[in-house]
């Protein structure tokens, strides 16, 4: 019965600990929009939100998107995305977006400015509306 007691009282600490991700760190409440992948500008839409705790969801190139994601900042790590399968002229594009945000294992906001960037240091910089 302790044991339980003890179980309750970790999970209710855990929960008052709120969002420690990116989204709480200036990320939440815009969409983010893709202008630079690898040093190169991005001509082909795509988009990250972070509409509630955990989630990541946006607009590929062709598909929606979504994926999970709870590391705390300035950690990023996106979980396996799911999306549409929609074909389209930008396929490969959003092909090259989502192999990205896969590998993405760190991220900064200044601002209207969101950049997410692996360990060897390849980025995505995003630029924030809404």
């Amino acid at each position: 019965m302790k044991r339980l007691g003890a179980l309750a009282l970790v999970a209710l600490l855990s929960a008052c600990q709120g969002d420690e991700t990116v989204a709480a760190y200036g990320a939440a409440g815009k969409t983010w929009h893709l202008t630079e992948l690898g040093g190169v500008r991005f001509t082909a839409r795509a988009t990250v939100r972070f509409p509630e705790f955990g989630k990541i969801a946006g607009d590929g190139p062709c598909n929606r998107y979504s994926t999970s994601m709870t590391v705390p900042y300035p950690w990023f790590e996106a979980g396996t995305i799911q999306s549409t399968d929609m074909a389209c002229p930008d396929l490969d594009a959003e092909h090259a977006f989502f192999a990205a945000l896969a590998s993405m294992s760190q991220s900064e906001v200044w601002g209207d400015t969101m950049i997410l960037r692996t360990e060897d240091g390849q980025e995505m910089v995003f630029k924030a509306s809404g």
